[in-house]
């Protein structure tokens, strides 16, 4: 019998063991009262979550004791309360140190919080979403507010003392993507501590009820996007201590109606006032050197000059970039800086890259070289009208313009380099001259919407991937002049139902037509000496080669 109880009291011990202890041998998880703590050996201990998600009011105890040892509660874990949408009332005690990262996130139902003064960091996505949130006291022991701390606490109208002791508001570089206070749509206004060096990434972005902000001395950097779509906000002095203004950091503060920017500005990103629309005055600095000092400018555009007296476009003015790019563009052919007149040749390589709003762009009969990347990315650009006189499209010249719908090549272009309208998706229909000896690497690549192209009997090459999955296009007329077909050249284009490979073609290359699914028939002629690996892989419609 003794030995009965013996063994019912070990099992006992085991299943205690069990339920309340989990986790490792050096730091344990235990269940004490309504939450879970993991244990150290320090002494302290941390809450890792709570017991029943369900619960309104949750008080964490400055300490707890377990199996005879006391533990002082110093930090709240990653994710401890994440998704208690029931929780309306927390009690954090004044010996936690540390809020982890989306600790509260999507407490939805909590109102308010007071955090002790014992808290020196809030992790990232602290309270993010917690959209009953009407106000928050940050104590002055707080150093840091992470990236997205109250992202989408789209309820709060106050923050109450936003302390001395802070040094940076979220993140200049870093893996968070959202702004410490991004989204709260009812925040109307904050003052930044005199302490603060940096206001970081997106940091008030989307607080379209901020109306005033007051940027102490301190700052010295804006970050990206900082106050971008801030839709209310009116007015904001720069303060000299400033260097450095962030791409796109006032974006589309459409209410915003006068900025200066003082002397200690030295570098402003791209877009930093692009939309700003009640923009009537701004006052810019001849000490900003962020955009090619060489460089001059004329109106919207910027030019670098040579010793023969030719220009080239290398970008746009500083006033351009952070007020935002016209939709229209115009290039001169000719400009006239310092009494001596220069001849525009040149559109420099990435000189319009990534500028979303223009739409159309007249080039004179002067340019002859349009650049690499020149206008890659242009995603508004709907048309365009290459000159007789441009001899040289660069690589990645419009790749990716979206909108691009037809575009004539001259007559005067001889080479054509690779990827230059890769990407265009609206691109229907495009007319290359006989000048044009070869088709570049992946020359016309996921142009989906190119139902039918004519290769003109000039070209002798058809490059890697040229027209890989045009998935629109039906049929292409090859000339006799072609005498090679390049690697994934046709590869993807699912509409494609017939080809007829010309006489002149010696090599058709590995993949140069796989995944052609709806083409039926193909004609190979004699001159052909070498079939590629996957020429026709996965041609799963073909039911006829002629050999």
């Amino acid at each position: 019998m003794k030995t009965r109880k013996t063994t019912l009291k070990i099992a006992l011990v085991i299943l205690f063991c069990f339920v309340f202890v989990i986790g490792n041998a050096n730091n344990p998880t235990v269940t004490i009262g309504a939450l879970k703590y993991t244990l150290y050996n320090d002494g302290n201990a941390s809450v890792a979550g709570v017991k029943n998600i369900s619960d309104a009011v949750v008080v964490i105890p400055p300490q707890i004791q377990f199996a005879g040892a006391k533990y002082t509660i110093i930090a709240i874990e990653y994710s401890c309360f994440k998704g208690s949408e029931s929780l309306k009332s927390i009690t954090i005690p004044n010996s936690v140190t540390k809020i982890g990262e989306s600790a509260f996130s999507g407490c939805t139902s909590l109102t308010s919080i007071t955090i002790p003064n014992s808290v020196t960091e809030i992790g990232g996505y602290a309270f993010s979403g917690c959209t009953s949130l009407t106000r928050v006291t940050i104590p002055n022991s707080v150093t840091a507010i992470e990236s997205a701390a109250f992202y989408k606490c789209t309820s709060l109208t106050s923050i109450t003392l936003l302390p001395n002791s802070i040094t940076r508001i979220g993140y200049i570089e870093g893996s968070f993507i959202n702004g410490a206070f991004e989204e709260c749509t009812s925040l109307e206004s904050i003052a930044v501590p005199n302490s603060v060096t940096t206001i970081g990434k997106y940091t008030f972005c989307g607080c379209t009820s901020l109306k005033s902000i007051s940027i102490p001395n301190s700052v010295t950097e804006i970050g990206e996007s900082a106050f971008r779509d801030c839709t209310s906000l009116a007015a904001i002095t720069i303060p000299e201590s400033v260097t450095k203004i962030g791409e796109s950091a006032f974006r589309d503060c459409t209410s915003l109606a006068a900025i200066t920017i003082p002397e200690s500005v030295t570098k402003i990103g791209k877009s930093a006032f692009a939309g700003c629309t009640s923009l009537a005055s701004i006052t810019i600095s001849d000490s900003i050197t962020a955009i090619d000092p060489v460089a001059f400018t004329i109106g919207a555009l910027k030019f670098n000059i040579s010793n023969n007296n030719t220009a080239v476009v290398v970008g746009v003015s500083i006033r351009t970039a952070i007020v935002g790019i016209p939709s229209q563009i115009i290039i001169p052919p000719q400009i006239e800086y310092a009494g001596t007149k220069y001849t525009v040749t040149t559109i420099g390589d990435r000189a319009f890259e990534g500028r979303d709003l223009l739409k159309s762009v007249t080039i004179p009969n002067s340019v002859t070289v349009i650049g690499e990347h020149t206008f890659g990315g242009c995603e508004s650009l709907k048309s365009i009208t290459i000159p007789n006189s441009v001899t040289v499209i660069g690589e990645y010249a419009f790749a990716g313009c979206d909108l691009l719908k037809s575009v004539t090549i001259p007559n005067s272009v001889t080479v054509m380099g690779g990827h230059t309208f890769y990407g265009c998706r609206s691109l229907t229909s495009v007319t290359i001259p006989n000048s044009v000896t070869e088709i570049g690497w992946s020359a016309f690549s996921c142009c989906t919407s190119l139902t039918s192209i004519t290769i003109p009997n000039s070209v002798t090459i058809i490059g890697d991937s040229a027209f890989s999955f045009c998935t629109s296009l039906t049929s292409i007329s090859i000339p006799n002049s072609v005498t090679e077909i390049g690697r994934n050249a046709f590869s993807g284009c699912t509409s494609l139902t017939s080809i007829t490979i010309p006489n002149s073609v010696n090599e058709i290359g590995w993949s140069a037509f796989s995944g052609c699914t709806s083409l039926t028939r193909v004609t190979i002629p004699n001159s052909v000496t070498a079939i590629e690996s996957a020429a026709f892989y996965k041609c799963t419609s073909l039911t006829s080669i002629t050999l």
